[in-house]
């Protein structure tokens, strides 16, 4: 799947996770699951089916959502963009017009080496990843968290080829930016009559000449220019600089060249391929709920739950009531297999009720009458594993009818086990099954198999 049909899926999974609005509603899914099937073949594997079905439900989806619209168009300016920066960073580096007062080349702190020192900075970071790599992730999850809706959702997924791209950039606009300041050296000594000296407080000629024999050295041999006698260019104070600067400049200039042009090019080059390998091939979450249900409904098959209550029994009305709740998610054809029920303090005995073969989803039911505690109802959930995806049913049935006048009372207790749900990691659907209406809850349970 390329970056651009995950892009799609991806738009597609955020508004079906979100629930029915007037934009996108239970006929439309069910619409272009029909096309899908027709048009991807019987033979089509999950992703090629995915992929056609996310084809199908745009061309509903984004006449009616201008949002969505702006979304996928947001995909098309990176190449604006890279350009911009690369174009602002060769500027950068050409406008650096003093290589030394008066014409006269500094050769002991010209703009070259401040440039070839950062760089070299960012080798050294490279040689030690690991502090590099918690920056990334550091910036990584304050990016994902400062978006939201479709945005947040592809962020996470598109995150290894996010950073790609931006090493990439970043390795280009430091060669751009040397490039620049190798450009800038040249341009101007076309036009000014450029002079090398030097002057410094504490060094001296017999050390400043190995010094820069020693920095230039790899320009030299690259060059074939000899690195001239630093000496004789020593200035006294108020003196002015009278040596040509030609082959100073060249010097530095293959010095830049050597020490950041070409090196960050390869690692721009290296941070390409892995982007366009991810971008070709893009790595979605296959085995997330979402997608399993839409697998069950390529291959017509028929979802199965294995439902676990934990201390207190399923009634016929609670099976009844959750079985239209499966029923309006994955279809009519959806089986319940009703397992054993947990007594409270036994919830280690849960590690024997293993998934039997064609289960497809576990559900965990509890009364929200009980207080959920961790070293019971959460006890009980850790127990289940996670071999198949779990879902925590919290059956508002009891409690409503002893407090359905106190609707304070209802959010209170459904905070309490939302609080032990994310405690676990788990997503927690909140339904009245006796009332058999399961509209009110079947949008929770989508989030819930979203996540």
């Amino acid at each position: 799947m390329t970056e651009e049909e995950a892009r799609r899926v991806v738009l597609v999974q955020a508004v079906e996770t979100a629930g029915d609005s007037p934009l996108w509603t239970a006929e439309d899914r069910a619409w272009a699951t029909r096309l899908a099937q027709q048009t991807a073949g019987a033979d089509a594997t999950p992703e090629r089916f995915v992929v056609e079905r996310s084809r199908h439900a745009l061309e509903r989806l984004l006449p009616r959502d201008a949002a969505a619209r702006r979304w996928l168009e947001r995909g098309t300016r990176r190449g604006a963009l890279a350009f911009g920066v690369l174009l602002a960073a060769f500027v950068l580096g050409s406008a650096v017009d003093h290589l030394g007062s008066m014409q006269r080349i500094d050769l002991l702190a010209p703009p070259v080496w401040a440039v070839v020192a950062w760089n070299l900075v960012i080798y050294l970071g490279l040689l030690v990843p690991r502090p590099l790599a918690g920056l990334r992730a550091l910036l990584a999850r304050r990016w994902v968290a400062d978006t939201a809706g479709v945005g947040a959702l592809w962020a996470r997924l598109a995150l290894p080829l996010s950073l790609a791209r931006a090493t990439a950039l970043l390795h280009a606009a430091a060669a751009a930016l040397a490039a620049g300041v190798i450009a800038g050296m040249y341009l101007r000594g076309l036009v000014l009559d450029y002079r090398a000296g030097w002057q410094s407080t504490f060094l001296e000629p017999g050390v400043v000449q190995p010094l820069l024999q020693a920095l230039l050295a790899p320009a030299s041999f690259v060059t074939g220019i000899a690195v001239p006698d630093a000496a004789p260019l020593r200035l006294q104070a108020g003196a002015a600089a009278s040596a040509p600067a030609a082959d100073w400049i060249h010097l530095y200039a293959a010095t830049l060249a050597l020490a950041v042009v070409v090196p960050r090019l390869l690692l721009a080059a290296v941070a390409m391929l892995r982007a366009g390998a991810l971008a070709r091939r893009f790595p979605l979450p296959f085995g997330d709920p979402y997608f399993e249900c839409l697998r069950l409904h390529q291959l017509g098959a028929r979802a199965q739950a294995q439902v676990l209550p934990y201390a207190a029994g399923l009634g016929a009305q609670a099976a009844l009531g959750l079985r239209a709740l499966l029923a309006a998610v994955f279809g009519d054809e959806v089986r319940l297999r009703v397992g054993p029920l947990t007594a409270f303090g036994d919830e280690d005995a849960a590690r024997a009720l293993r998934p039997e073969p064609g289960d497809t989803l576990r559900i965990a039911v509890f009364d929200l009458g009980a207080t959920p505690e961790a070293e019971a109802q959460g006890r009980f959930a850790a127990a289940l594993g996670r071999d198949l995806p779990l879902v925590l049913l919290a059956d508002e049935s009891a409690f409503r009818r002893r407090f359905g006048a106190y609707p304070e009372r209802l959010a209170q207790r459904r905070a309490a086990w939302q609080a032990l749900a994310e405690a676990q990691g788990l997503p927690l659907v909140c339904a009245d099954l006796d009332a058999g209406e399961p509209a009110a809850a079947e949008a929770a349970f989508k989030r819930a198999l979203g996540r």
